[in-house]
Parts: C-alpha cells; structure tokens; sequence
C-alpha cells in the first residue's frame, strides 16, 4: 500500500482529556488522534516517534524532522 505524504505534524498536549495529541496534516486536510493513555510522561522523540507511526497506521507518510512538539504551558 502507498503512502499518501503528509506535509508536517504538530503534537500537544490536550488538558481537558490529559494526553497528548497530534494534528498530521496532509494537504488542506487536519487529521487529530489522540496518542495515547500512556504518553503523559514521554520525551519529546517518543512523542514523535509515536506520532509517525500513527501517521503510518491512518496511511500518511510522515517525516520525523517535520514534526514539532509544544511543551505543555
């Protein structure tokens, strides 16, 4: 199966529902999911491996150096 590929990703953290989350967008398109129960306390380059999987598992190609993590304010 090909790839369709995503141009950038940003991840935050979601205080309402205490998890971080991450925006893949592809084209004009925003695709958000959540990443999961246990990511609270993961570092920065777990969160964006985690976030490339992700992308991979909803069928977009994501390349880890167009990923930004915003620091929980």
């Amino acid at each position: 199966m090909k790839l369709l590929p995503a141009s950038s990703a940003v991840i935050e953290w979601n205080a309402a529902h205490s998890r971080w989350e991450v925006h893949i967008a592809v084209g004009s398109e925003v695709v958000k999911r959540p990443i999961g129960a246990d990511s609270a306390d993961m570092t920065p380059d777990a969160l964006t491996r985690r976030a490339v999987e992700i992308a991979a598992d909803e069928g977009f190609e994501l390349d880890a150096a167009h990923v930004t993590v915003v620091p929980r304010s």
